[in-house]
């Protein structure tokens, strides 16, 4: 297997357990924490914003690159492997009926509302 099939199918692998943990959120037997932390990774990985903007240099490409792996990867861990293999079956029939991903308005949203209390903290500073 190449390097360049690696990552394809690792990147795959990453998509369709964001899609899962959007699945593992509601189910019942997910512990509290895995689903607190599913719905923050799930919002953030699925909102159409970033909270670091793509066209700053370097480190806007940090979140996809390293932030939201280690969510993903962090809240996977914390889901049971029951739970886990019903909501992988259901986000690869999910992935295959739909053929795309989900995505989060309200990931948008708090994403939005991140930015907005950074820019009013910096203008509170500056008026201070």
């Amino acid at each position: 297997m190449s390097f360049a099939e690696s990552v394809r199918n690792w990147a795959r692998r990453v998509k369709r357990d964001a899609v899962m943990l959007w699945f593992a959120r509601r189910h019942p037997d997910t512990p509290l924490l895995a689903k607190a932390v599913c719905i923050f990774t799930v919002a953030y990985a699925l909102s159409p914003i970033d909270l670091i903007p793509d066209f700053i240099p370097v480190l806007g490409y940090v979140d996809d690159v390293l932030l939201l792996p280690g969510l993903i990867w962090l809240a996977v861990r914390l889901v049971p492997p029951h739970v886990k293999q019903d909501c992988r079956t259901q986000a690869d029939a999910w992935m295959e009926k739909e053929k795309s991903k989900p995505s989060s308005r309200a990931g948008a949203v708090a994403i939005v509302m991140v930015w907005l209390a950074t820019l009013g903290g910096i203008a509170w500073i500056w008026v201070r």
